[in-house]
């Protein structure tokens, strides 16, 4: 069973950095591509980033340059630094797996865990 546990959410200011975790578990993770979605009341969900297994990445236009993802395979962790943030960047933010790459490619996502709530103050 995938799980998925989030963590380093909290509130900052505009221009402030966070860096995200996820803890996964119950499935082998160094096969999955794994990612991050956000979601927030006034917008539509949107895919953030993924990271597959060999280390290629993909990122919304709305985070390039700014957020980074990467993974550790041997302590089965997921990381999303993310720097130069804006208020828009205010969501939840969900932690993310999936095994089909081409998925995972468009930020498509099979597997998500509880979030963790970014908050960016103006």
């Amino acid at each position: 069973q995938v799980q998925l546990v989030e963590s380093g959410g909290g509130s900052v200011q505009a221009g402030g950095s966070l860096r995200l975790s996820c803890a996964a578990s119950g499935f082998t993770y160094s096969s999955y591509c794994m990612g991050w979605f956000r979601q927030s009341p006034e917008k539509e969900g949107e895919g953030v980033a993924s990271i597959d297994n060999t280390g290629s990445t993909k990122y919304a236009d709305s985070v390039k340059g700014r957020f980074t993802i990467s993974r550790d395979n041997a302590k089965n962790t997921l990381y999303l630094q993310m720097n130069s943030l804006k208020p828009e960047d205010t969501a939840m933010y969900y932690c993310a797996a999936e095994l089909a790459w081409v998925r995972c490619s468009s930020l498509v996502f099979g597997y998500w865990g509880q979030g963790t709530q970014v908050i960016v103050s103006s």
